[in-house]
């Protein structure tokens, strides 16, 4: 997913993390021909991938185990020696304390965010040997001291951090806070639950804080990536009036998600195929804020999920924005996913494929899908 900002909220008070969205250039199907991104958390950023990290896969038969415990489950993640994506054996989460919830993962996201984990840059207290990932979904085991929402048995899918207990959801055992939980609806399966919440609720969140009305325009840069398909359809929801740049293949997909207007980014003079007079911007695409900017009216407002927002000019409020946790926003957005309203694009690979699922994503050839591991 860090001091509060005038304009955005925290991912996590509790450790001041912070998550901006990788845009063009990052396997999505939109952006600025072979322009490097970089996700911000507390306070640093790196490019894609930094030099200093190495994603070597590990054999499934020979994965490190933790010596000295009798309970262990499968993982994928790092080790405390080296900072490589492996496979792992971790010793199993400890019973929840009060408001938490232990979660059996039956499928977890992978995101280009998640290789901040590694090496501390976005602080989520992760403990190694531990595994990866904020975001997943699965099935209750257990419960805290207070908690009331949930049962053992209960379905669930969460964006968590920090992580309560030390290690991610690439795992096949999760602990993390109830609150930050949603109830996974019956028609929503762990693939297509697990590749919402982070996207999902950076999308509504950017909406929520535009605060846009019905009938009016807004600009999206980088409309076919997982967080933008995202925004298009809920803002389309709701009646506004939606244009996205995207490659020129994504722009029936988008067309039919609801947006009024696609032009292709690689056109370097796109900026001026579009109409100005945009009520507001939301940047997903790194580097497109400035071209962005000028499209926006007097006293509009622009969002930019890549902390680059400019400087504000003509009374235009701009802002970086950054998501945080939140159950009851999560839970809104599956409803929307189960009655088919919400559209998504899961790609389910199994954890034994963690490292070079880890490895593509990084290196941005994820081809649009957002992809999932399923334990087991």
């Amino acid at each position: 997913m860090a001091a509060s900002t005038p304009a955005a909220r925290n991912l996590s008070s509790a450790k001041g993390c912070r998550l901006k969205h990788w845009g063009h250039g990052t396997g999505r199907s939109d952006g600025a021909r072979g322009q490097r991104s970089t996700v911000r958390a507390g306070g640093m950023s790196h490019s894609t991938p930094p030099p200093d990290l190495v994603f070597r896969p590990v054999h499934p038969s020979r994965p490190d185990r933790v010596r000295g415990q009798r309970s262990t489950m499968k993982a994928c993640g790092v080790s405390r020696a080296q900072p490589e994506v492996t496979l792992l054996e971790l010793p199993e989460p400890t019973p929840p304390g009060p408001g938490q919830i232990l979660v059996a993962v039956e499928a977890a996201g992978v995101g280009p965010w998640d290789v901040l984990e590694i090496d501390s840059s976005w602080d989520v207290g992760l403990r190694p040997p531990a595994a990866l990932g904020v975001e997943g979904a699965g099935s209750v085991l257990a419960v805290g001291p207070g908690v009331t929402r949930f049962s053992v048995g209960d379905r669930v899918l969460a964006h968590e951090a920090p992580l309560p207990g030390g290690s991610g959801f690439w795992s096949e055992r999760i602990l993390i806070n109830a609150d930050h939980a949603a109830a996974c609806p019956p028609d929503l399966d762990a693939a297509h639950a697990a590749a919402l919440p982070v996207n999902g609720l950076t999308a509504l969140q950017a909406l929520e804080k535009l605060d846009l009305s019905r009938g009016q325009r807004l600009l999206i840069t980088n409309g076919a990536g997982a967080t933008g398909a995202l925004a298009v359809q809920l803002a389309a929801t709701q009646g506004i009036e939606v244009t996205a740049t995207a490659s020129a293949t994504a722009a029936e997909r988008l067309l039919g998600l609801g947006a009024r207007e696609v032009v292709d980014y690689h056109d370097p003079h796109w900026p001026t195929k579009v109409r100005d007079g945009f009520d507001a911007a939301l940047i997903i695409a790194a580097g497109t804020a400035v071209e962005a900017l000028p499209l926006v009216r007097d006293g509009g407002r622009l969002c930019s999920l890549t902390s680059d927002a400019p400087a504000e000019e003509r009374g235009i409020t701009s802002w970086d924005l950054y998501i945080e946790p939140n159950g009851a926003q999560l839970a809104q957005l599956a409803e929307q996913a189960a009655a088919g309203t919400l559209k998504l694009a899961p790609e389910p690979l199994p954890l034994s494929e963690g490292p070079a699922a880890f490895t593509r994503v990084v290196a941005g050839r994820a081809g649009g899908k957002k992809i999932v591991l399923i334990p087991g």
